[in-house]
């Protein structure tokens, strides 16, 4: 069922990119006068799935979901009509429209996803707001995890500045953003009460954007260990713990956070132990004699950060979002545009960073959750957008670039130019495909294998 929920929030959101993105091709052919053959949801190489004329253009879907297109008359694309291009050009095909108009047809579909991109990241702050820790509110400082502890962290910092920038919102995500892509080469922070900066070796960028490392958290809030949740016939449950209580030694040994708790516990399979509880509403410390299971657990969820820590929600009105959706969305395409450059840079390695269909399917996690689904579709119609401006022949960037070269030369490119060019590109776009959902599966089938 996970694989599946996994698998429809990809399908759907792509279903919705690739057709709005065709569209924004469609259109403007249309309103030039340009002739539109096809216009499908996937490829349809041999056969459809489904399919209708109207008018003068067939609606369909394809079997093949790598994409999809229109198939605008007299246009060079992946189709290499070459028949069409044979015979003398006609005033509603592509090729005899002036080379402005082209241009626009061209930009339509990244226009329309830049477009979607920010629309889509203001709808999700009108709708949802904006939630984030306040780094002050976080008074016990983090929970180093051991990519952290690498890093120079510790248990118990509180963060101050990442680079010369402060920290306002408390999250490990920025930390990496910061120093993967915007070249971040240090972290100050407040250790027993003493300032202390850590410099960042430029190696992190690499190695926190490999595979697997992308989920792995880099600190955590520190937190105290209260019972959120006691599972049913577990041992926590057979010694009478309940929700709300607090866990705050083990064996006499105070544990005033979970993180204490875990390293006092760790090893001690199928053992007794002696716990110190309080409740919600009385703090006399009781002892609590519980058996661990042969995985040392004792059957209980930890309450999470927000149950000790406000968080604060920016609420915007209707009108509010669209600045605000702009300005996420920019800072996405500028950290897209900072890892290019990292990449480029050999910061990071570029088979870590490329992934396919099943990276991208893990992205929307296993519980529908609509502000997620549509933050990930605004993240991917941007990326989308930028992919595709890309000056690759058989992509809107590539054949941008040659139009771009006519209108200021005046000199069109050949026909036996174009389809050779665009060959090229769709033999490059191919292999690029191949190579990042191969990269999907060869990392998949390590991990079966348990690494090796």
């Amino acid at each position: 069922m996970d694989l599946l929920i996994k698998i429809g929030q990809l399908v759907l959101s792509l279903s919705i990119l690739i057709v709005l993105h065709e569209f924004g091709h469609f259109l403007p052919a249309r309103l030039f006068g340009t002739r539109v053959e096809k216009f499908y949801l996937f490829f349809d190489p041999y056969f459809s799935l489904f399919k209708k004329k109207i008018g003068e253009t067939e609606y369909g879907i394809g079997w093949l979901p790598l994409g999809g297109y229109v198939k605008i008359s007299g246009m060079i694309d992946e189709s290499f009509d070459k028949e069409q291009l044979e015979q003398e050009p006609q005033p509603w095909e592509f090729r005899s429209k002036p080379a402005w108009q082209r241009l626009v047809i061209m930009l339509g579909g990244v226009t329309v996803n830049f477009i979607l991109g920010f629309l889509l990241f203001a709808m999700t702050l009108f709708v949802w707001g904006e939630q984030y820790f306040p780094n002050e509110n976080v008074t016990a400082g983090i929970y180093a995890d051991s990519l952290g502890q690498e890093m120079g962290l510790r248990t118990g910092d509180k963060l101050l500045f990442i680079g010369d920038q402060k920290v306002e919102r408390f999250n490990d995500r920025i930390l990496l953003r910061d120093v993967a892509i915007n070249n971040a080469r240090s972290v100050t922070v407040n250790r027993d009460g003493a300032e202390q900066k850590i410099e960042i070796d430029k190696k992190w960028a690499d190695i926190l954007t490999r595979r697997e490392n992308k989920r792995a958290r880099i600190f955590t809030a520190r937190i105290p260990f209260t019972v959120a949740e006691v599972v049913k016939d577990s041992p926590a449950k057979k010694a009478g713990l309940a929700t709300f209580d607090n866990v705050v030694s083990v064996n006499g040994v105070p544990t005033p956070y979970y993180d204490l708790f875990a390293e006092a516990v760790r090893g001690r399979n199928s053992e007794t132990i002696e716990l110190g509880i309080t409740t919600k509403d009385d703090k006399t410390v009781r002892q609590v004699s519980v058996t661990t299971t042969e995985e040392g657990k004792i059957g209980v969820l930890a309450a999470p950060a927000d149950y000790f820590y406000d968080t604060e929600t920016i609420e915007y009105g209707f009108v509010e979002s669209f600045p605000a959706g702009f300005q996420r969305g920019a800072q996405f395409v500028s950290d897209q545009l900072n890892a290019f450059g990292a990449i480029f840079r050999g910061d990071i390695a570029f088979k870590e960073s490329i992934g396919g269909f099943g990276s991208i399917a893990g992205m929307f996690g296993t519980t529908w959750i609509w502000e997620r689904f549509w933050l990930m579709t605004a993240s991917l119609s941007l990326i989308l957008a930028i992919m595709n401006l890309l000056p690759i022949p058989a992509l809107d960037g590539g054949h941008v670039v040659f139009l771009l070269y006519e209108v200021i030369t005046g000199n069109k490119p050949s026909d036996a130019f174009m389809e050779k060019a665009t060959m090229v590109g769709f033999v490059l776009v191919l292999a690029l495909i191949i190579t990042a959902n191969g990269l999907d599966f060869w990392y998949w089938f390590k991990g079966l294998l348990g690494g090796g």
